[in-house]
């Protein structure tokens, strides 16, 4: 077995303001699986990132889990790309052992789905690591934070905070993203979405 690391990337906008938007969920699905793992987040001295090297799961045996890079761009979403691909080439680490960690408005809000490869449905975040890869094909955890109300423009509803309903579930939908990535870099792909996809059936 190959103990080449994984790089799971958790996207978001930089600073407080930010911070409680859906847009930010990847990044407080990051700092969950580093607070499970107590790793500690710190400015990485080749890309424009805070990352934390951790074990992550448990594998049969109970041995521990593969080796994960946690990174937080501290770029703008828009300008992933050069964050995640810099950590790639840095650690050696080829696309198929990336998974980035977004939110999806194209699932209801109490959702997770996990592919790899397939487009980016408009997430500028998603658009920008697939040119800087040069590839679609790494894995996804979409996080679903709904459609807007009404005629809301979709840019406005992400950059916006969650409601005060949705904050009160909040927890549980960010507990069973981190529980995703877990599954995903134990078991695999076909294992995580078994359960999350079949969940939501």
């Amino acid at each position: 077995m190959t103990d080449q690391p994984w790089l799971v990337v958790g996207l978001g906008n930089p600073g407080p303001k930010y911070a409680g938007n859906r847009h930010n969920v990847g990044q407080i699905v990051l700092d969950l699986l580093a607070e499970r793992t107590g790793g500690r987040f710190a400015r990485h001295g080749r890309a424009q990132a805070v990352t934390a090297e951790v074990r992550l799961g448990l594998l049969p045996g109970g041995r521990p889990g593969p080796r994960v890079v946690l990174a937080k761009p501290s770029t703008y979403m828009n300008v992933s790309g050069g964050p995640v691909n810099a950590l790639a080439r840095y650690y050696g680490i080829e696309p198929a052992r990336v998974a980035v960690v977004h939110d999806e408005v194209d699932i209801p809000f109490d959702t997770i789905k996990l592919k790899i490869g397939g487009g980016e449905g408009g997430h500028n975040g998603l658009r920008d690591i697939t040119k800087a890869l040069g590839t679609r094909d790494y894995h996804r955890v979409r996080v679903g934070v709904g459609r807007p109300p009404g005629r809301m423009d979709t840019a406005d509803y992400v950059l916006r905070d969650f409601t005060g309903t949705e904050r009160k579930d909040l927890p549980i939908l960010v507990d069973d993203a981190a529980d995703a990535v877990e599954l995903l870099v134990t078991e695999g792909l076909l294992a995580a979405q078994g359960k999350y996809h079949a969940a939501k059936a």
